[in-house]
């Protein structure tokens, strides 16, 4: 359980965590991510679609925050509350898992950027990069060990210092934005139809998760929230100012150089960018920016990974072992099994070669089941009428949007495709042992017939899936 001294954080707090986890590698590499596969017509649709869907998915964190308070664990809890133990469990695996991905992507990035002026770190996945990351690593490791209440406070003084590259990239780029290049690059492509912008689009979507992942990171903490409101307020504020900020950095590249330049960038692109207009001294201000950026959302987002086990060991999800908590009440052997599979993660990333793009596609890949629960729940919420008896404020407006959540997740699995799932069953399938594990140790039955079908679903796809890299027929 929570120690007796525990923080609490204001909503400037959670906010820093909703911004500091959302805004870290992949605003970096927007430009680039863009530029291979769409337009801007398409980079608008695709903002359109992803931001509509993702200002729902915060209106459900923010309706279940008030109409749920006791459920304190954010996107755990709610798989959970509202689809049984088996579900609830897959969701914060998934959801850890993404967060472990996703800091190895940090790390990767971190070093691809050094790499633009030290070649010994090649694009983020050599030897000397694998042996810095793993250094800067533990040294985290060891701050976050000193207490939570620390390790957030340095999250919101490096958010703020993050913004302010951003901020100026945007000046800049604006300033040396050229309306030829935009209208060259608008349409994407020569075939200009339907079929063809829709297909642009679909290829962003995984693209436009990874950088909004995160938006939950108010509701994971809100256990150490002052007042429960403040979880919603900080989801919402913090969502709508990066959804400025990714539009922005999107959009106004196109005006800068043209399409097929933008695909050719080394990540983080945006230095490319920035260096056709300023010159080389901008290549280094964005990296600059980068580095501090990056290693202020793998702060947020080691935070979000232990606090996720830690509380799916209390709700007695997770082994016993991963509720502990250290003298400065930190979830301490929750963070060890985050940090050594963070490790593991960046010794592989040595034996592929698009490391940052893989990274990038399976963390998406592996939020998306913890994000449609959660839609679905906020669905089933409004849907049953539950907690509606004594508060009728709002009904049908919360069932419309928990609806719009919902189809939106689901089309994104379906974007996702087929492979996407198959590599995430690698995951799931294994994974599922730390649930059987859960439940011996309690001495409670493992699944129910459902659950028992969806075990074997997972296990299945795991197989199918490690059997098709063993093949050579997925690409890894």
């Amino acid at each position: 359980m929570a120690s007796a001294s525990k923080p609490y954080f204001s909503v400037w707090t959670l906010m820093a965590m909703v911004v500091g986890s959302m805004v870290g590698a992949g605003i970096f590499s927007l430009p680039q991510a863009f530029g291979r596969v769409t337009g801007p017509f398409g980079a608008l649709i695709a903002w359109s679609i992803a931001g509509t869907g993702m200002l729902m998915l915060a209106f459900v964190f923010q309706t279940l925050s008030r109409r749920k308070p006791d459920l304190d664990t954010g996107i755990y809890a709610y798989a959970k509350a509202g689809f049984g133990n088996y579900l609830g469990f897959l969701s914060a695996l998934g959801y850890w898992s993404a967060a472990c991905l996703g800091n190895v992507s940090y790390f990767v990035l971190i070093k691809s950027t050094l790499g633009l002026f030290f070649p010994v770190f090649g694009d983020g996945n050599t030897i000397i990069a694998i042996f810095f990351s793993s250094v800067l690593l533990w040294i985290f490791h060891t701050l976050i060990l000193r207490g939570v209440r620390g390790a957030a406070a340095v999250n919101t003084v490096v958010t703020f210092a993050k913004i302010i590259p951003i901020l100026l990239f945007i000046v800049f780029v604006v300033g040396g934005f050229h309306a030829d290049i935009f209208a060259t690059n608008f349409w994407g492509g020569e075939d200009v139809s339907f079929n063809n912008v829709a297909n642009q689009v679909r290829a962003t979507m995984l693209v436009t998760v990874f950088v909004f992942v995160g938006i939950e990171g108010a509701s994971v903490y809100s256990r150490y929230a002052r007042n429960r409101n403040d979880v919603g307020v900080a989801t919402l504020v913090g969502f709508l100012g990066v959804l400025c900020l990714l539009a922005l950095v999107t959009i106004l590249s196109y005006g800068v150089m043209l399409r097929p330049d933008l695909a050719a960038l080394r990540n983080p692109s945006m230095a490319g960018v920035l260096e056709a207009v300023v010159g080389p001294w901008g290549a280094i201000f964005v990296s600059l920016g980068l580095l501090i950026s990056v290693l202020g959302a793998y702060l947020s987002w080691v935070l979000l990974a232990a606090e996720i086990l830690f509380s799916a060991s209390r709700y007695e999800t997770m082994p016993q072992f991963l509720s502990h908590e250290n003298r400065n009440g930190v979830p301490s052997n929750a963070l060890w099994l985050t940090n050594i599979v963070v490790q593991t993660f960046l010794i592989l990333t040595l034996f592929t070669q698009y490391a940052f793009r893989l990274a990038l596609e399976l963390t998406s890949s592996m939020i998306l089941i913890p994000y449609l629960l959660v839609a679905a729940y906020g669905f089933k919420l409004a849907w049953t009428g539950e907690t509606y008896d004594r508060d009728p404020s709002g009904h049908r407006t919360d069932l419309a949007r928990a609806g719009i959540a919902l189809i939106y997740t689901a089309g994104l699995i379906y974007a996702a495709g087929a492979n996407h799932l198959l590599l995430s069953a690698v995951i799931y399938g294994p994974g599922s042992i730390l649930y059987i594990i859960a439940r011996r140790e309690r001495s409670k039955a493992l699944f129910s017939p459902i659950e028992l079908a969806m075990f074997a679903v997972a296990v299945f796809g795991a197989a199918v899936a490690i059997y098709a890299i063993a093949a050579g027929l997925t690409p890894v």
